[in-house]
């Protein structure tokens, strides 16, 4: 596996790319920075991040990129520039398909030196060791870039396990949510239904007595009626 880690940064960005599979000794492709001015919009700075990110994934063709997640700082405006120049670089990997996951500092500098609260030289020192070199990556921004591509290289198969459960627990949810739905909405109809077999009996039955009602009256004023005077008889007559 092929991995571009980028420490992001708007002043310097570092950028380092790092081969390998877990267990296996790791080779560094490649380590660096790019620089914007400071005197410059940060509009422009940010256009200058990403033509350089995009150069390093046309030299390298990682198969995936590692981004440092940006924490809250006290110098509100270094952690913006910080978490902008994080979103070009996530912007560029994502528009070309690959694969991105952010990893903490602590996640960092825990499995590359095995504690979390490791110092930016402990850092170094342990990136010169894995990865061979006469000496340590400089600066320290393209250090931590390598420390990035390292870190994913040996989480990546437990991140992918726990992808692949978060995934199959969202499945199972839903899944489960469907059959919830599925199931009040047969109770509806069911409820319906019964609702409407009750009525339509009494409904008819109602009709029924009404309609014998009706035919007794009617029956009852004809027999008074035979009794009576009879159809066509002037009144008066029977005597």
């Amino acid at each position: 596996m092929r991995v571009l880690g980028v420490d992001p940064g708007l002043t310097r960005c570092g950028l380092g790319v790092v081969e390998g599979v877990p267990g296996r000794a790791l080779t560094m492709c490649a380590a660096g920075v790019v620089r914007t001015p400071a005197d410059v919009a940060v509009a422009e700075r940010l256009v200058l991040i990403e033509r350089g990110i995009e150069e390093w994934l046309d030299r390298h063709r990682p198969e995936a990129v590692a981004v440092e997640r940006v924490f809250s700082q006290h110098n509100v405006r270094t952690v913006m520039g910080t978490a902008q120049a994080s979103a070009v670089a996530m912007l560029c990997a994502a528009r070309r398909g690959l694969p991105v996951e952010l990893h903490t500092p602590s996640e960092v500098k825990a499995a590359v030196t095995g504690t979390g609260r490791a110092e930016k030289g402990q850092v170094g020192t342990m990136v010169t060791r894995l990865l061979r070199l006469d000496a340590p990556p400089r600066p320290a921004d393209a250090a931590d870039a390598l420390a990035l591509a390292i870190c994913h290289i040996w989480r990546a198969p437990v991140q992918q396990r726990l992808n692949r459960l978060q995934q199959a627990r969202t499945e199972q949810a839903k899944r489960a949510e469907q059959t919830r739905q599925t199931a009040v909405r047969n109770a509806s109809a069911a409820s319906a239904t019964s609702a409407g077999s009750s009525t339509g009996p009494r409904t008819g039955a109602d009709g029924a007595a009404r309609a014998e009602r009706g035919t007794g009256t009617t029956s009852g004023s004809a027999g008074r009626d035979a009794k009576g005077t009879p159809h066509g008889s002037p009144k008066g007559t029977a005597r």
